[in-house]
C-alpha cells in the first residue's frame, strides 16, 4: 500500500490503494468487494478515480478491480517507459495473471477498449461478459475525423499543447462532455492533479500518438473480433460524444450482433461520469440476465 497524495478526495475515492510491482514500473489499483469479478479498464486522461461510482455500486455484490495504467493516475510515470497500446495491453495481461483473476466481466471505455479487449480475444474462456462504451478496436486513420487532428498533435505544436499545457486533461476532457456542467471543478481537479506537469503527461501525449501508430496493432485484433460474438456483451453509448460519435457504435453492433445495446441521448464521452446512475442500472440488468 502506498501513501495517498494530499490532493486525493477520499470522500469520492474511499478505497484502499494497492500496488502491483511490474518490471516496467509500479501500477496502482483498487480491489473492492467480494464475488464475481468486474475488471474496469480506463482510457486517457483518466485513471481508476473515474470508475468510483461503479465500484461503489457493485462492490457490495462483486469484486471490483480497477488499475491505473502505467503513466496515469497514481501509478508510476517513468519518462522512458513504453506507453504504446501494445505495451499497456501486455501489462494488463501481466496484472490479470498476477492476481489470478478468473471468470472476468471486462468493462472498457475509450483507450481501455484497445488495451483491454485484446485480452478477451486471446482468453475467451476467462472472459464471461463484456461491457463496452465509447471505445474502438480498429485503425482510425482512414477516417479524416481522426487523421486530420492527429497530424497536428504529432507536430511540435501538439507536443507543446499536451506536455506543457496539459491539453488532454484541461481542454479535451471538458470538451468531450455532453453536459459540461457535470464536470465539476472538484472532480476535474482529481484528474488535473494526477497530471501536474510535463513529465507526468508523457503517457497522455503517447496516447494521441497511438491513435495513428497503433493502427496495425488494432487491425490485428479486429481481424479476430468474431471470437467475441458468443461472449455476452453490453454496448452502451453516449450519443453526444463529439470525438467518438454513434457511427462507431454501429460498427460494434455489426461485429457483435447478439450484444445488448443501450444509448444515452444526452451523454458525451465519459459515460461513467455523466450518466453513472443510468450506466449502473444498465450493467446491473445485464449482469442479472446473462449466465
Amino acid at each position: 500500500m502506498i501513501t495517498a497524495p494530499t490532493w486525493l478526495d477520499h470522500s469520492e475515492y474511499p478505497f484502499e490503494i494497492r500496488t502491483f510491482t511490474h518490471p516496467d514500473g509500479r501500477i496502482n489499483y483498487i480491489d473492492e468487494g467480494r464475488g464475481p469479478i468486474i475488471l474496469f479498464v480506463h482510457g486517457t486522461p483518466e485513471w481508476s478515480f473515474g470508475f468510483r461510482h461503479l465500484v461503489k455500486a457493485f462492490s457490495p455484490t462483486h469484486r471490483c478491480i480497477a488499475p491505473d495504467h502505467l503513466g496515469f493516475g497514481l501509478s508510476d510515470k517513468p519518462p522512458g517507459a513504453d506507453y504504446t497500446v501494445r505495451a499497456h495491453s501486455r501489462r494488463l495481461q501481466d496484472f490479470i495473471d498476477h492476481l489470478g483473476l478468473k471468470d472476468i466481466t471486462l468493462a472498457v471505455t475509450d483507450f481501455g477498449g484497445g488495451i483491454g479487449l485484446p485480452y478477451a480475444l486471446e482468453h475467451t474462456a476467462n472472459v464471461k461478459r463484456i461491457v463496452l462504451y465509447n471505445t474502438w478496436l480498429w485503425d482510425l486513420m482512414p477516417d479524416k475525423r481522426f487523421s486530420r487532428p492527429t497530424a497536428i498533435m504529432k507536430s511540435w505544436l501538439g507536443r507543446f499543447l499536451y506536455l506543457r499545457l496539459g491539453f488532454s486533461v484541461n481542454v479535451m476532457m471538458p470538451s468531450a462532455y455532453g453536459d459540461k456542467s457535470k464536470l465539476t471543478k472538484a472532480v476535474h481537479a482529481q484528474f488535473k492533479n494526477a497530471l501536474p506537469d510535463a513529465t507526468s503527461r508523457v503517457a497522455t501525449f503517447a496516447c494521441v500518438q497511438e491513435i495513428k501508430n497503433a493502427g496495425p496493432f488494432w487491425n490485428e485484433q479486429w481481424k479476430k473480433v468474431d471470437r467475441l460474438k458468443n461472449i455476452p456483451t453490453l454496448i452502451c453509448w453516449g450519443m453526444k460524444d463529439r470525438f467518438f460519435p454513434p457511427d462507431l457504435m454501429d460498427r460494434w453492433k455489426s461485429a457483435l450482433p447478439y450484444a445488448v445495446v443501450k444509448t444515452l441521448p444526452e451523454t458525451g464521452h465519459f459515460v461513467h461520469e455523466e450518466a453513472n446512475v443510468e450506466l449502473t442500472e444498465d450493467i446491473r440488468t445485464f449482469l442479472s440476465t446473462t449466465p
